[in-house]
């Protein structure tokens, strides 16, 4: 297991700025720790909110916290299709010139300009890690996943190396369910 490492699926969930914190769920309101996620400092929250594109909406999609300088949504490309938005595949954090959607919570809505995106594939590495698997940030690379039935070759990963990070790689629920990569799940870089 030296050259794999555990692939997880990132289902849609919604990243928030302070002041929509605060719009969204009332004045001083703050994110509600509810489990921690595997890369460190990141969270799953109580908080739930409404995605709503043109066609329709979807309910109860889970806060990530903590929270960011901008709002930013990421959805699978199915999700975004239910929704009637045109979401590009882009790393996180990279929201200009992308789509926006309005937002509602239990206190208010929020209309964002920009910010809806499917998140491009992705491994979270150490430097360590990066020299392990010799790699560097913002490599492109494949990453071969074995599962009962469906494995698969995933192109276009995108290396993202930071000290803070745990080593994993995140797909969405779509990339997820066409490769079977359902519980405990190991990709490896293929040259």
């Amino acid at each position: 297991m030296d050259n794999k490492f555990i692939v997880e699926t990132s289902a849609r969930h919604v990243h928030l700025c302070e002041k929509d914190i605060e719009t969204l769920f009332g004045k001083g309101a703050a994110l509600t720790h509810k489990k921690d996620l595997s890369q460190p400092g990141q969270f799953a929250c109580e908080e739930r909110v409404t995605v709503v594109g043109p066609k329709r909406e979807i309910a109860n999609v889970i806060v990530l916290g903590p929270a960011r300088p901008s709002t930013q949504v990421e959805l699978s490309l199915t999700d975004a299709r239910t929704l009637g938005i045109s979401a590009p595949v882009r790393e996180s954090g990279d929201i200009a010139g992308t789509p926006g959607c309005k937002i509602v919570g239990p206190c208010g809505e929020v209309e964002i300009t920009e910010g809806v995106i499917a998140a491009k594939r992705h491994v979270h590495m150490t430097p360590e890690d990066a020299e392990k698997f010799g790699v560097a940030d913002k490599d492109v690379v494949s990453v071969k996943i074995d599962s009962n039935g469906r494995s698969l070759i995933f192109g276009d990963v995108v290396i993202r190396v930071k000290p803070t990070f745990a080593l994993a790689m995140h797909i969405d629920t779509d990339e997820s369910n066409a490769a079977c990569a359902f519980g405990a799940c190991y990709g490896e870089i293929v040259k």
